[in-house]
This record gives structure tokens, C-alpha cells and sequence, in this order.
């Protein structure tokens, strides 16, 4: 058995030992055998799934009832997986839900490092900074590039610890956050987890 995240470039797979990944693009998905469980934000590629018997879209097992009707399928994975607990997704967008005793409490959705950069450049050229990777969040900044930084994380940060539970953090750019939430924890396989929780209700 496999699980399969796919997204807009790249296929995230999981044989529940070993994690890899796939170019959307060059990759035939006609050329696995075994059982596939996945889920899919890449419409082209979820249409040409439904034609192969042995891929199987676990979005069709979910309770969209427990969540809001255009939440997406990976944020809710990654809450599947969490009974208790804050999950942060960090990614092109970064996406913050919360679940207590298993029950979705909301979230919001916040954007991505190199989108606040993009955000900034097109303002003003002396705004087209490069978030630096370190940053003392402890007091007001005194030049553009940590002011910049500041502006991305104070608020993000403090949110995200105001809500006294565990804190779980995954997707590309977690361990930029962890830097600041030193409390927090990285879960690189979060949504396989969860994935591995909706199999486990079939």
C-alpha cells in the first residue's frame, strides 16, 4: 500500500516507511501496481486517477460535515491527524486550524514567506527584500529587511502560541517557524497520518 499527496508540481508518497517524491509532470501514474490511497489539488491529474483502478481518492472517506465546505483536503488531513493541538502548515500559504477533543475549532489562512516577499516587491522596489533567516522578535526592528520579517512573523507567532495547546508544524517552511515557536514540533509526515486515520474509519 501506498498514500499519495499530491499537489500543483510534485507527488508526496509514503509506503509507511520510506517518503519520496514525484514530478507532476514526468511522472505515469499507470506505471504503480500496488493499492494507491490519495488525495489531489491538481484537477488535470485527479481526472486521469479516476480511470485507474487501483488509485483510490480518500476525499471521498472524509465527513466534510466536521469542517467548511471549501476547506481544502490537505488542511483537513493534516487536522485528522491532531486530537488536541494547533497544526500549522507552512507552505505557499500558511494555514493555522485548531482541533480540540477532535473537533475542528476554525483556522485561518495567512500568506506564505515568498508571497509576503512578492506582496512587498510589487509595492516598491525598496520593499524587494529577501526575508532574512534569523530575526530577534524580542524588540522593534531598525532596518527594512527585519522590519519586513517582523511584519511577517510577530502576529503569526503570537496567535499561533495564544492558544495554550500543542503546536504542530509542517510543510516547507516549519522549521523557519519553529525558529520562533521553540515549543512547536515538525511533522513532515502529518498528512499521511491523518491520511492513515480516515483509513482506519473505513
Amino acid at each position: 500500500m501506498l498514500l499519495c499527496d499530491i499537489g500543483n508540481t510534485s507527488l508526496h508518497f509514503y509506503d509507511l516507511q520510506n517518503d519520496y517524491k514525484e514530478s507532476v509532470e514526468q511522472f505515469d501514474p499507470a506505471s504503480i501496481e500496488e493499492e494507491v490511497y490519495y488525495i489531489c489539488v491538481h484537477p488535470k491529474l485527479k481526472k486521469r486517477l479516476y480511470e485507474l483502478p487501483n488509485w483510490h481518492n480518500l476525499e471521498e472517506k472524509v465527513d466534510r460535515s466536521r469542517y467548511y465546505d471549501t476547506m481544502g483536503i490537505d488542511r483537513i488531513m493534516a487536522c485528522e491527524a491532531i486530537k488536541n493541538g494547533v497544526i500549522v502548515d507552512a507552505g505557499s500559504a500558511i494555514t493555522v486550524d485548531v482541533m480540540q477533543n477532535g473537533i475542528f475549532q476554525g483556522g485561518f489562512i495567512y500568506p506564505g514567506a515568498r508571497a509576503f516577499e512578492q506582496a512587498f516587491a510589487s509595492i516598491s522596489d525598496v520593499l524587494a527584500y529577501e526575508l532574512p533567516n534569523k530575526i530577534d522578535l524580542s524588540h522593534l526592528p531598525k532596518n527594512t529587511p527585519e522590519a519586513l520579517a517582523y511584519g511577517f512573523l510577530s502576529g503569526l507567532v503570537k496567535e499561533i502560541n495564544s492558544y495554550d495547546l500543542d503546536i504542530v508544524l509542517t510543510g516547507g517552511d516549519a522549521t523557519l517557524l519553529q525558529r520562533h515557536i521553540p515549543k512547536s514540533k515538525v511533522d513532515r509526515l502529518l498528512l499521511f497520518k491523518g491520511m492513515l486515520s480516515v483509513l482506519g474509519k473505513i
